[in-house]
């Protein structure tokens, strides 16, 4: 009998066994992800459609994944996700419709999203910011940043069209056929407050573009530049693509859509907003000098032309007069003026005779006091007078003021500001190939008789800039972990 219980014994807990591990495993409740979500919206511009953002909605998602994955792995409890939203939308109506049109299109495809990253080309840029700053279906509270690409922030009224014709029928005759208001906000709405509004409560990173020089052919239409008094990209000049709040970004000598139809150029601006996101260095343009210069044409038929240096930095000035005593005798003087700040490097002078009787006196000679020593910005002058004359001069010293050690030049504008037709700024370019020479040498010409120019330069140099706009992003619990979503619906 104590066989038979032992054996009826095994039995029932081998069953037991048997029972237990049959039964399933139960699996803990799915925790929810930690997750950063970045939602880019994508603007095309006015008489544009979805098509003509594709190359940078595609290299987003394509850049995007290295640097989540580097951000991952530098914060490990927190998933990023990034989404797309593309469409189309009506291309020829006023700022104010157009962002309506954002604000339902994000409702529709992403509602209860934060962390927009608005990227607009043109008008899609410009409807961007009014959109954000004015707080157009509650905009305002969703949105991390908004990136510009050659937009026309400032109002258009002030710039010159060739022949004095109205900017309003130049954009209507570049393919704005139909137009239900689009034309009068691109060129007389500025944008200026909603840019600055967005640079100082949210972000504001502004790609630029534009040709060499206000009269290069480089991106005229039909043979024709028509805006021959600006730099621009044959649509908006540079001056009118940014104000002073917004991050800078050039991106060289492009027309106004390029980026559209080249891989490298949209890979460029890509890189450039996902290194502005995750906190990595980009170069940004930063004004350093400006100012102004003018010339006027004589009064024979024909042509003047002009080349000036600009850039440079006044060293010293001044005024001097000899009078010579005598009856009889012309009478010469010799004068060094001028200092020598240390760690000059010298450039450029100028010697003005201010006597309205040039032939009564003159400067003989005009030159540096030491030929072979850059560093020494004092002046030789050698000048003579008529017996019973004056002679007066007036002088100055410039020196090339070079950016410090390390820093570097970006670009440079140039654009005639007021003055007569027939003047032409014709070609600019940097004076040295030193990239922290900030000097410009500039070409213009006149045609005679009589007529004249002004003229603004400004040149900027680069400046890093980290914004880590990532981190600045709310953490939101999600479930799903790894999942992401792209949203492209074009041209419905």
């Amino acid at each position: 009998m104590g066989i038979m219980r032992r054996v009826v014994l095994l039995i029932a807990i081998g069953l037991c066994l048997q029972l237990v591990l049959c039964l399933p495993a139960q699996s803990a409740p799915e925790e929810p992800a930690m997750v950063k979500e970045l939602n880019f919206v994508f603007l095309h511009g006015a008489g544009g459609n979805a098509c003509s953002m594709q190359r940078l909605a595609d290299s987003i998602m394509e850049q995007v994944p290295a640097y989540i994955t580097e951000y991952e792995q530098a914060n490990p409890d927190t998933e990023v996700r990034a989404n797309v939203l593309l469409r189309c939308y009506p291309n020829d109506v006023d700022i104010e419709t157009w962002a309506d049109n954002i604000a339902e299109s994000i409702d529709n495809y992403l509602p209860d999203k934060q962390n927009l990253v608005f990227v607009g080309h043109s008008m899609g840029g410009k409807a961007a910011l009014y959109a954000v700053a004015n707080d157009i279906g509650g905009l305002a509270d969703k949105t991390a940043m908004v990136v510009t690409i050659n937009s026309p922030i400032r109002s258009l009224q002030q710039y010159y069209f060739t022949g004095g014709a109205s900017l309003l029928d130049y954009y209507r005759t570049l393919g704005l056929i139909s137009d239900q208001g689009v034309s009068n906000s691109i060129i007389y709405y500025d944008s200026a407050e909603d840019g600055r509004w967005v640079a100082a409560a949210k972000h504001w990173l502004a790609f630029i573009s534009a040709e060499a020089a206000p009269f290069s052919p480089q991106f005229n239409v039909g043979g024709v530049d028509a805006m021959p008094r600006n730099m621009d990209d044959n649509i908006i000049p540079i001056s009118a693509q940014y104000t002073d709040r917004a991050d800078v970004v050039y991106y060289g000598e492009h027309s106004h859509n390029d980026f559209a139809d080249s891989d490298e150029v949209a890979g460029s601006i890509v890189e450039q907003i996902l290194r502005y996101i995750f906190g990595e260095e980009i170069e940004c343009s930063v004004l350093v000098r400006g100012g102004s210069l003018e010339h006027a044409a004589g009064w024979l038929p024909g042509t003047d032309y002009w080349e000036d240096v600009v850039g440079e930095v006044l060293v010293s000035s001044g005024s001097l007069q000899h009078k010579n005593e005598s009856f009889f005798r012309w009478q010469g003087w010799e004068d060094v003026v001028g200092e020598s700040p240390l760690g000059s490097t010298r450039s450029s002078y100028r010697v003005v005779l201010k006597n309205n009787f040039p032939f009564v006196a003159s400067v003989e000679e005009a030159r540096w006091l030491v030929p072979d020593d850059a560093s020494d910005c004092h002046l030789y002058l050698k000048t003579r007078a008529a017996p019973r004359n004056t002679v007066r001069v007036d002088w100055q010293t410039y020196r090339m003021g070079l950016l410090p050690k390390g820093g570097e030049r970006d670009r440079y504008e140039v654009e005639i500001v007021t003055g007569t037709p027939l003047t032409t700024v014709r070609y600019v370019s940097w004076l040295s190939g030193d990239p922290r020479d900030l000097r410009l040498r500039i070409s213009s010409e006149a045609e005679r008789p009589f007529r004249w120019f002004k003229a603004e330069w400004r040149v900027y140099s680069k400046e890093s800039r980290y914004r880590q706009v990532i981190d600045e992003l709310a953490v939101q619990a999600l479930l799903n972990p790894g999942a992401s979503t792209t949203v492209n619906n074009c041209c419905d």
